[in-house]
């Protein structure tokens, strides 16, 4: 389970990673070019903070668990990460953009809850 649980935080924080990089560092027209369209309806400052949670959360995915210095925030990440998605879908439904994003904001869902479950119950990393 630990390795299931590893495997999982580095893809996480891989795509959650590139994604914020791409939304702190992007301009919104490159964005929107890039297939998050989104931007178009979102004012620039809340891309930019979302990019930020979700560097953020990529860090707090592996570096916690790894260091094993609060490693309780792992699976707080992780719960950030299933907070986001549930947003995305919202976001996404109310620009008629379901049919698209669905499958992969389900799969990084279900994805962020697995890891979030399974530091807080099922193979917790204990502190140093």
């Amino acid at each position: 389970m630990s390795i299931a649980l590893w495997v999982v935080q580095v893809l996480l924080a891989i795509a959650f990673g590139m994604a914020g990089f791409m939304k702190l560092s992007l301009p919104m027209d490159a964005l929107a070019a890039n297939g998050m369209t989104f931007v178009a309806h979102t004012p620039e400052w809340l891309v930019r903070f979302i990019g930020i949670a979700e560097v953020a959360g990529a860090l707090g995915m592996i570096l916690p668990a790894a260091t094993r210095i609060l490693p309780f925030l792992t699976p707080l990440a992780a719960l950030g990460f299933a907070i986001i998605q549930v947003l995305a879908i919202g976001v996404h439904a109310s620009l008629g953009e379901t049919a698209a994003t669905l499958p992969i904001n389900l799969i990084l869902l279900a994805l962020s809850v697995f890891v979030a479950w399974g530091r807080w119950k099922k193979a917790p990393i204990a502190p140093r």
